[in-house]
């Protein structure tokens, strides 16, 4: 659908100026505009008029739907040597190519022996690598 009037926003975006100066070429008479309520409204004839080019559209923004998973995993009783482990395994795996990526993140806290597994990713990429951190925990 064409849009037949344009607000003084989106007429800077349109040509790469500040609000204010759009605003400043309205109330000059340079830009032609018609005020509703306390905004104006610049018609579609009247800004071709001012660039001297017709207006054209922007192209439809087409997204693609992602799903995330974000995952905790925390790991009571588990050695440095297994933590290492899993912080190398986890560094192996890669998410499918078109997929979101995969990012995660571990802290291991000596002390205590405990390891804190972030994972945020895909839903099948998370899948993934909560089956490789089970096994490696089996094993």
């Amino acid at each position: 659908m064409v849009n037949e009037l344009y607000s003084t926003e989106e007429v800077a975006e349109r040509l790469g100026l500040h609000v204010r100066t759009v605003r400043a070429y309205v109330r000059d008479g340079r830009l032609r505009a018609v005020r509703i309520g306390k905004q104006y409204r610049i018609p579609r004839e009247d800004l071709e008029a001012f660039i001297g080019a017709p207006v054209e559209e922007p192209a439809a923004v087409r997204r693609q739907r992602y799903v995330d998973a974000s995952s905790v995993v925390e790991i009571d009783v588990v050695s440095p040597e297994t933590a290492h482990r899993i912080s190398t395994m986890l560094t192996a795996v890669r998410s499918e190519p078109g997929d979101p990526p995969l990012r995660t993140e571990t802290v291991y806290d000596e002390e205590r022996a405990r390891m804190k597994v972030i994972i945020v990713g895909g839903l099948a990429d998370t899948r993934k690598l909560l089956d490789c951190l089970q096994v490696v925990l089996e094993s």
